[in-house]
């Protein structure tokens, strides 16, 4: 398993290389982004291009990300700790061991690497409240 996580790193790293050159994924690496990945890549390439990720910052320098699902719910992920609180997330990652990672945990690190998260500044007071499990809308 953390073969296959240095593995999926590696290639979130060349996608922020070469996107950051082209402002393109290439075909090669869209392939391989479903091979690791499975499913899961198409549907985070989704949430990308619909521009579903917003990335909150506080003034006192944290971050979280929101990715908006396709039923419309909004998620509050963790980039930092690998951790986002939807079904599929505790399903398949906890609990069966069987995906690296959720769709909105994916689609945060490929709008991190293709810099396509919306960004949105909040209040120390706001990002405690989402911190502390208060839901908000940014949206």
């Amino acid at each position: 398993m953390s073969c296959l996580s240095a593995v999926a790193e590696e290639l979130l790293r060349d996608i922020k290389r070469v996107f950051a050159e082209t402002s393109k994924i290439p075909d090669d690496l869209l392939v391989a982004l479903k091979f690791v990945f499975g499913s899961t890549a198409l549907q985070a390439l989704d949430l990308v291009d619909h521009r579903s990720v917003t990335c909150l910052s506080s003034p006192s320098g944290r971050k979280v990300f929101q990715v908006i699902g396709g039923s419309g719910k909004v998620y509050t992920c963790y980039a930092s700790c690998h951790y986002c609180p939807c079904p599929a997330f505790t399903f398949s990652v906890l609990r069966r061991g069987d995906s690296l990672l959720c769709k909105h945990i994916l689609a945060v690190y490929l709008s991190q690497a293709t810099q396509l998260s919306q960004q949105e500044a909040v209040s120390d007071q706001q990002m405690s409240d989402i911190l502390s499990g208060k839901t908000r809308d940014s949206t």
